[in-house]
């Protein structure tokens, strides 16, 4: 956990370390969005919520990632993707379009890891939706080296755990048809926190009671000292108001994290991005179906609930957290409060990714 003194300066020196970044006034996030004519985006937002740099993407994008050092950003199509663009943030040129093997979609989420060396991208095969990781070589021009399995259905979203090594992975436990995203296992659905080496040997696995085997395990956040949050969308019959934030830390038991009824239900069973505050010391949840933003404690208590139209992305700020919406707003948000950041021409997708 980190002040936000701490905060400003560790992005201050993510900054020096990344000095191809400057080129484009080293942003602090990336986002997708929709213009007003109808044309996708991925953006680069500073803290304040300035535009850094703004390219073209080809259809719907999702969510990114950005490489450590170079002005070089990964555009994630919507699940089911067809398309991965390596795109030069300085220019708006594409670099590589990366495509999924025969039989493959990307499902919206990847990563670099090795200090920018490789890429993974989460993918699922189009028939049954079984979970993969792609394995790129960045130097190589985003060779594909190989891939391992998620150990799950349908997963969405990864992130490198503090090691440096294991992989924890989303698996929403939802079987997609590969064209139109009618889900087909409803009945059946299995979701998983699956906690995989760097080879794809599944170490850890954490399922839900079967009771809760409709809540699909969709999004990630990472605390740095290695505590998982996980948001999820329930996929069972409506208005049953079940908590839609868990908690994890390997050797630990599960916890989820519950709001008021009225506001559990409020949030429509759905919760679209997490991320912990700058302090490590809350985590919020968003939901874009019921307009509101969830804040609760590290250790799962409910602290209050934010009221904000269509709002979706979210991830930490020197503030507390920066939040989104499909109106172009972005706000702060906070133990002062909720403030207003910036408005930009632009419908935000679901995330916001910080570098």
């Amino acid at each position: 956990m980190i002040a936000r003194r701490s905060f400003l300066a560790g992005l201050a020196a993510a900054a020096a370390a990344r000095p191809g970044w400057a080129s484009v006034g080293s942003p602090a996030y990336i986002a997708a969005a929709k213009r007003a004519d109808g044309g996708f985006v991925l953006a680069g937002l500073d803290v304040s919520g300035a535009e850094r740099f703004r390219v073209p993407l080809p259809a719907r994008g999702h969510a990114g990632a950005a490489h450590p050092t170079r002005a070089e950003v990964v555009a994630f199509a919507r699940r089911p993707g067809a398309y991965a663009l390596v795109i030069d943030a300085s220019t708006g040129a594409v670099l590589t379009e990366l495509a999924p093997p025969a039989g493959r979609q990307f499902n919206g989420h990847g990563l670099y890891t090795d200090a920018g060396a490789t890429l993974l991208t989460i993918e699922q095969e189009a028939e049954g939706s079984a979970g993969i990781v792609g394995i790129w070589d960045v130097a190589a021009g985003y060779r594909r080296l190989g891939e391992f399995a998620t150990h799950g259905i349908g997963p969405h979203d990864a992130r490198l755990m503090p090691d440096g090594e294991t992989l924890v992975v989303a698996n929403g436990g939802i079987a997609t048809d590969p064209d139109d995203r009618t889900k087909l296992n409803i009945p059946e659905m299995r979701p998983s926190l699956a906690y995989l080496s760097p080879t794809g040997d599944l170490l850890d696995e954490v399922r839900l009671d079967e009771e809760l085997h409709f809540n699909s395990i969709r999004h990630l956040a990472l605390r740095d000292d290695g505590l998982v949050g996980f948001a999820m969308q329930w996929e069972g019959e409506p208005a049953m108001g079940y908590p839609l934030l868990g908690l994890h830390r390997r050797g630990e038991a599960l916890l989820l994290a519950e709001a008021p009824l009225a506001d559990e239900l409020a949030m429509d069973g759905y919760a679209g991005s997490i991320a912990f505050a700058a302090d490590g010391t809350e985590l919020a949840i968003t939901s874009p179906k019921g307009g509101r933003v969830h804040r609760f404690t590290a250790e799962g208590a409910f602290i209050a609930a934010v009221a904000r139209a269509d709002v979706c992305g979210l991830a930490a700020h020197p503030e507390g957290l920066i939040a989104s919406d499909g109106f172009g707003g972005l706000v702060t948000i906070g133990t002062g409060g909720t403030r207003p950041l910036a408005r930009h021409d632009l419908a935000w997708d679901n995330h916001i990714v910080a570098l």
